[in-house]
């Protein structure tokens, strides 16, 4: 019998790392909207953060028209209690917003404006946007903020042309003292209105097959206190606690700094758990939250909760009630919650991961825990898919340990783990010559490949990394995870997002500034895979090329036949493609260019799958350091 593939093999890993999502993929413009920011210091078992609760804000025209100061007295709410209070002495002063790098706009596309605000009395305020001159851009219309009770005003703001860096700006139209909290300006062409519409159209481009959230290292955190915590990521935005970001610290690490290069990376959580659930439903893809086991990252930390503990049920609890709130009855404590904001259907959803890049050791029983997590969730959710994890790497003693654990465990009994986890951040050398890696694994061993990338050209710019060349031996090594598809179930490519000037790692899927955004050379490998998998492995032995460096993986569904061969050699070879098909292909698409090639916000398709006018039939020529894809009819 042919080997299947799995319906969504290749999809989507999702953290917030180099603000893609407050940032990026969250359409939300403003910094610190909350006023709840703070400064991430220190290293490894040595954090502490400092309140910066008026980052990202200040003064306008200057200090000496308008003060701002934080306060915490009679707050919109306990959760998140400060706020700010403006006090103008001129007419026209207020408060500007960093916005990241200011604020673009479409031309003729509204933001919608949100705030609470209460003064003593009653004002009028306006929203303005200047260039970086100072000249005026647009401006809402006026506002009149009336009572010392908090109230929510709302409006609109649009240019006749589009807008670059300009800077938001709040003024008063008369001196006036007035409180502000929780602002928000989304773009009406936000999807959903929630994400930003460039960003999810370029996901959806890729048709992933599932989605896995929220990473990565933020589902630990450098201490438990900042690890990621579902439930705080529900019910209304304004009563969301702010969590620093783990990634706030980076590069800290061992104590050679107190403080890194984005002390100020927060998150918001605007774009939580439900919204989450919401962009896979958009997607059309299978969501993969991950939980975390009662560790704080293990790189970055020693904390822990002990698993004999009552603190670690609450970790197992949170599990459970996650998956009710997914797919529970709205008659269920935490269904009517999805329900109450918007969604009384469930999510449907079928997976989950258990710890996200934890292995055993002396003082952490990983294993241990895992069990713990699955014997809990298949007792009340049996149908739910558990996946482990192989540590961080594909080479220690780590994955070799966790193999040993689970693979005796999912041959006696494949609900144990329905995939583990494995992850690899390596060189191309490395991809080169593990194209067969999977070729000799049990069956009954599982992968879900959920973290991987080409680490190249490490002296480039962090953008230039994402070459054409990084893009060649992924698609080579993916040959592999498509043949041996009856072992690797599930693959994504890390990490999925980059905001140019912003990124702690690189290389990344997808690029972007406040502006524009477009997919690296190895977004297009991605989503060559996904678009172009079949559902049936083709058995074709074309092992022989690879002596010249070219890789090739063929497969099918109902209805076509689809052929990719990855030339990664330097010289043009002649492809026998007769064992697969003796038909003239319908399609051609190919991928080409210099090794050292990027795409670029000036070239944003630079290095891309093209549609030829090639016909193909008996043999293909393959051109050297090109991919291509041939679709045939069946």
């Amino acid at each position: 019998m042919a080997k299947q593939i799995s319906k969504g093999m290749f999809g989507l890993f999702f953290e917030d790392i180099n603000y893609g999502l407050d940032g990026g993929l969250n359409a939300e413009m403003l910094e610190n909207r909350a006023f709840e920011f703070v400064e991430g210091h220190g290293y490894k078992d040595h954090y502490y953060q400092k309140g910066a609760y008026l980052y990202g804000w200040n003064a306008y025209p200057n200090e000496g028209g308008a003060k701002l100061t934080v306060l915490d007295i009679e707050p919109l709410n306990e959760i998140n209690p400060h706020y700010m209070c403006l006090r103008t002495v001129s007419e026209n002063a207020g408060f500007t917003n960093k916005a990241y790098d200011g604020i673009y706009m479409k031309a003729g596309v509204p933001a919608h404006i949100s705030f609470y605000a209460k003064t003593v009395g009653q004002s009028s305020v306006c929203i303005k946007l200047f260039d970086t001159d100072g000249k005026e851009i647009c401006s809402s219309k006026y506002l009149t903020v009336t009572g010392a009770d908090w109230t929510k005003y709302e409006c609109d703001i649009v240019s006749e042309t589009c807008v670059e860096k300009a800077v938001f700006t709040v003024v008063a139209s008369e001196p006036s003292v007035i409180c502000f909290d929780q602002f928000r300006m989304i773009p009406d062409d936000a999807v959903l209105g929630l994400f930003r519409k460039d960003l999810a159209e370029l996901l959806k481009d890729i048709h992933p097959g599932f989605m896995r959230f929220p990473g990565g290292c933020i589902i630990e955190g450098n201490e438990l206190t900042n690890r990621y915590q579902w439930k705080k990521s529900v019910g209304p935005s304004e009563e969301r606690k702010s969590n620093w970001n783990r990634w706030a610290v980076h590069g800290n690490d061992d104590g050679k700094k107190d403080i890194g290069n984005y002390p100020y990376y927060n998150q918001t959580l605007g774009i939580g758990y439900f919204e989450y659930f919401l962009l896979c439903e958009y997607l059309g893809c299978e969501p993969l939250p991950v939980m975390n086991v009662g560790l704080a990252c293990q790189y970055q930390s020693s904390e822990l909760v002990y698993s004999d503990s009552p603190e670690f049920s609450v970790f197992v609890q949170d599990a459970l009630d996650l998956i009710e709130f997914a797919n529970g009855d709205v008659s269920t404590k935490w269904g009517a919650v999805r329900a109450k904001m918007g969604h009384p259907a469930p999510f449907n959803m079928k997976f989950i991961g258990i710890g996200n890049e934890q292995w055993e050791t002396d003082k952490v029983d990983f294993f241990h825990r895992y069990e713990a997590f699955e014997k809990a969730i298949h007792e009340k959710y049996p149908e739910i898919n558990c996946c482990g994890s192989a540590g961080p790497d594909v080479t220690s003693e780590h994955y070799r340990d966790a193999w040993d654990h689970f693979a005796p465990r999912m041959k006696a009994d494949p609900n144990y783990s329905v995939a583990v986890d494995e992850h690899y951040y390596v060189s191309d050398k490395w991809m080169y010559e593990n194209v067969h890696m999977y070729d000799n694994y049990e069956k009954h061993r599982k992968v879900f490949a959920g973290e991987y990338a080409c680490h190249i050209n490490g002296d480039r710019k962090p953008e230039e990394r994402n070459s054409f060349g990084a893009a060649l031996a992924e698609a080579a090594f993916m040959t592999g995870l498509e043949r041996n598809a009856d072992v690797v179930l599930m693959a994504s490519y890390a990490p999925l997002f980059a905001r140019l000037g912003y990124a702690q790692w690189h290389p990344d899927l997808i690029w972007f500034d406040g502006k524009t955004a477009y997919g690296s050379p190895s977004y297009y490998v991605q989503k060559m895979y996904s678009v172009f998998t079949g559902t049936e492995v083709i058995e074709a032995d074309f092992s022989a090329y690879e002596n010249d460096k070219v890789y090739i993986a063929a497969s099918k569904d109902n209805e076509k036949i689809y052929i990719k061969v990855i030339n990664a050699g330097d010289k043009d070879v002649t492809v026998d493609i007769l064992a697969v098909t003796d038909k003239k292909s319908d399609e051609v698409y190919l991928m080409e260019g210099d090794v050292d090639d990027c795409n670029s916000i000036k070239e944003p398709q630079k290095v891309s799958l093209k549609k030829t006018d090639a016909v193909v039939s008996g043999s293909f020529d393959s051109g050297k350091k090109t991919i291509a894809v041939l679709v045939f009819k069946i």
